[in-house]
């Protein structure tokens, strides 16, 4: 149980984060500050750009927001577009198999559910450590409860 991390607790992908909304940054101020130079362009034009850039900024947002939070009374999945809740005795194993593009939870219910707030594309090592940890709370929970 050396795995065992103090609850509550949340696994998020940091990096990739950081990456995606220092690009969103970057891309909504490059489409603005081009918005406001070119000449050519009347105050329409100028707004919609402005507003693309910040819908795209808002699009990268969506992609850093999962993750996956735990706490003694279960855990909370958050995923880009949804977010779902589960008592520690719903899970049933917790999945980061090699080429897997994050953790998948086994549910009782035969289902599987994918917990993008672990995911190893940028930090392999991280995910790999937050997936046993996950997998440790899970099994420790578990066997508290039942």
């Amino acid at each position: 149980m050396s795995d065992l991390v103090d609850l509550p607790v949340t696994f998020r992908p940091g990096r990739t984060r950081v990456i995606l909304h220092a690009l969103g940054a970057v891309c909504f101020v490059v489409i603005t500050v081009i918005a406001l130079v070119l000449d050519t362009m009347s105050p329409g034009e100028r707004a919609s750009f402005v507003f693309t850039a910040a819908l795209f900024w808002g699009v990268l947002g969506l992609l850093a927001r999962p993750k996956v939070v735990a706490d003694d009374n279960g855990v909370t999945v958050v995923n880009v577009a949804r977010s779902r809740r589960l008592a520690w005795a719903e899970i049933v194993q917790v999945n980061l198999r090699p080429g897997d593009p994050w953790v998948f939870l086994n549910l009782t219910d035969g289902t599987s559910l994918a917990a993008m707030g672990i995911q190893p594309g940028i930090a392999k090592q991280s995910a790999i450590r937050d997936a046993k940890a996950l997998r440790a709370l899970t099994e420790a929970r578990t066997t508290l409860q039942g």
